[in-house]
C-alpha cells in the first residue's frame, strides 16, 4: 500500500484532500486546511466517504453507514465542523441502528443519541456510521480487518473504530475499554488511542458490559489530535499547547508480571527505546509489580464477569441461544461468582489503586507495552488485554503512542499511563514521547 506523509508530529498521515493513500488523516491538519480555505467541511466529509468507498469493502470497519453525512456536514457548525466521526456500535444513535454485533439487537433503533454522540454532533462533528464491535464489546471477534495487513486482526473490542481511523476513513472515532479495548486496537492499527480517567467522558447511552470498568475513549491519528478532540468534548483544557514550556518527565517503567508473555522482539524494541529516552535526559525508575498489584490484576475478571452477568441478564435469560459460545460460557461461569467474591475483589482493587497512587509521588507517568506484541494473524482472536486491564481497573488515563513497527511493517504501540484525573499532563507527556519515538527511529 502507498504510504502517507509525515505530519508535524512525525506521525505518518495522509492528505485530508486526497483519498489515494491508506493511512490516518490528522484531525488538526484537516481543520487547519478548512480554516485556511483550502478545504470546505463538505469536501472533508466527502474525502472520508471516498475512502470508505475505496477501502471498507475489504477492511469492514463499519457495520452501518449514514446516508445523510454530506447533508449533515452542510448544516454543522462548531470546532469539529468538517470532522468525520465513527461511533462504536454499542453507542446509541437516533438515526442508525445499535446492534452490538448481536442477532438479538438486529435492526434495533434506540431513537436517541448517547450523551457523547450528542456532544460530538453539537460540536460540529459529522456521524459517518457505526463502527464494528465485537459481540457486546466482549471477546467474540467480528469481521473487521487490520488496514496494515488484511490477514491480521485490528484488535478489539473497538475493532472498527481503530481500523476506520487507521485507514483515514474517519478523523475521529468513539470506542470503549473494559479491559484493553482502546489501547490494544490502537496499538495494532498504529493510531493514537486515549482511554481517559474514568468518568471524564459520559457513558450514558451505551450498552454496558461492566459499569465499574467500561470507559469511553477516543481514536485519532496523533496525540495532538486526540487532545484537541477531548478538550472540545469535555470542556476542559486538554489540548496541546506547543508554545508551553515542557520539562522532561520522570517516568516509571512498568514491566508487569506478564512481561515474559510479550513478544521478544517487541520487548527488545521497548528496551532500545528506553535507552534512547535515557540519552534524551529522561529520568527513569523501575517499578516492580507488588503482590497487591498482581492480586488486583486477577480481581479485574471477577468484577467484570459479575457485573456482566447483571448487565446482560435479560439477554442471558431470554436469548441464550443467540449468544456466542464464548460469551455464553463466560456468563455461565459468572453465575457462580458470589456477591462476597465481588465485594472482596473491589476492595482488593481499591487497595492496589491506593498503592499505585504512592508511585505517582515519585514519577509523572508510567511507560509500558500497549499489548503483548503486534496484531495476531487471523481473525479468530482480537489479542490479549493483559497489559491494559489493570489501568482500566484503576481508572487511570492511558494513551497508546504509535511509531514503532515490526520488520514486516506491523505497528507496535507504547503505552503511557498517568495519575487519576491528570489527563492534561498525561497527554502532554504522550505528545512529547510521540516526537521522542521519531527521534529514536532516526538515530
Amino acid at each position: 500500500m502507498e504510504k502517507g506523509k509525515q505530519s508535524e508530529d512525525g506521525v505518518m498521515t495522509q492528505s485530508p484532500t486526497k483519498p489515494e493513500t491508506v493511512g490516518p488523516v490528522s484531525l488538526l491538519e484537516c481543520l487547519k486546511a478548512i480554516n485556511a480555505g483550502i478545504l470546505t467541511p463538505q469536501e472533508s466529509i466527502a474525502g472520508c466517504l471516498s475512502r470508505i468507498e475505496a477501502y471498507d469493502a475489504e477492511i469492514m470497519a463499519f457495520s452501518s453507514l449514514s446516508e445523510t453525512a454530506l447533508h449533515d456536514a452542510t448544516q454543522a457548525s462548531g470546532p469539529l465542523s468538517g470532522i468525520g466521526m465513527a461511533v462504536k456500535d454499542i453507542f446509541d444513535t437516533y438515526d442508525l441502528p445499535t446492534e452490538c454485533n448481536s442477532p438479538i439487537y438486529h435492526g434495533h433503533m434506540s431513537g436517541r443519541d448517547a450523551a457523547i454522540v450528542a456532544q460530538a454532533r453539537k460540536a460540529g462533528s459529522t456521524l459517518l456510521g457505526k463502527s464494528a464491535t465485537t459481540e457486546f464489546a466482549f471477546l467474540q471477534p467480528g469481521t473487521t480487518r487490520n488496514p496494515h495487513n488484511l490477514e491480521y486482526t485490528p484488535g478489539g473490542s473497538s475493532s472498527g473504530s481503530a481500523a476506520a481511523v487507521a485507514a483515514g476513513m474517519a478523523h475521529l472515532a468513539l470506542g470503549t475499554q473494559t479491559g484493553g479495548s482502546i489501547i490494544r486496537p490502537a496499538a495494532f492499527c498504529g493510531v493514537t488511542g486515549f482511554k481517559p480517567s474514568a468518568g471524564l467522558l459520559p457513558k450514558v447511552g451505551i450498552k454496558e458490559f461492566s459499569w465499574s470498568l467500561d470507559t469511553v475513549g477516543l481514536f485519532t491519528a496523533t496525540v495532538a489530535d486526540v487532545a484537541f478532540a477531548a478538550s472540545v468534548l469535555t470542556g476542559r483544557t486538554l489540548k496541546i499547547a506547543p508554545e508551553a514550556q515542557f520539562e522532561l518527565p520522570r517516568l516509571g517503567i512498568v514491566r508487569s508480571h506478564s512481561w515474559s508473555e510479550a513478544d521478544p522482539g517487541y520487548r527488545q524494541q521497548f528496551e532500545d527505546l528506553i535507552k534512547s529516552l535515557k540519552r534524551f535526559g529522561v529520568d527513569l525508575i523501575d517499578i516492580e509489580p507488588s503482590d497487591t498489584h498482581i492480586a488486583a490484576f486477577h480481581a479485574h475478571q471477577i468484577i467484570q464477569d459479575y457485573e456482566a452477568r447483571q448487565a446482560l441478564a435479560w439477554e442471558y435469560s431470554t436469548h441464550p441461544d443467540q449468544l456466542s459460545p464464548l460469551l455464553k460460557q463466560t456468563l455461565d461461569f459468572a453465575q457462580t461468582i458470589k456477591p462476597s467474591d465481588y465485594d472482596e475483589a473491589r476492595m482488593c482493587a481499591e487497595n492496589a489503586s491506593k498503592e499505585m497512587d504512592e508511585h505517582f509521588e515519585d514519577v509523572d507517568a508510567l511507560i509500558s507495552l500497549s499489548a503483548p506484541g503486534p496484531a495476531p494473524k487471523g481473525l479468530a482472536s482480537t489479542g490479549s488485554p493483559i497489559f491494559n486491564r489493570i489501568w482500566t481497573l484503576f481508572g487511570l488515563p492511558a494513551i497508546n503512542i504509535a511509531g514503532l513497527t515490526t520488520q514486516d511493517g506491523l505497528p507496535l504501540g507504547v503505552q503511557i499511563i498517568g495519575p487519576y484525573m491528570a489527563d492534561q499532563a498525561t497527554l502532554h507527556i504522550a505528545h512529547w514521547l510521540e516526537g521522542a519515538i521519531k527521534r529514536h527511529q532516526e538515530r
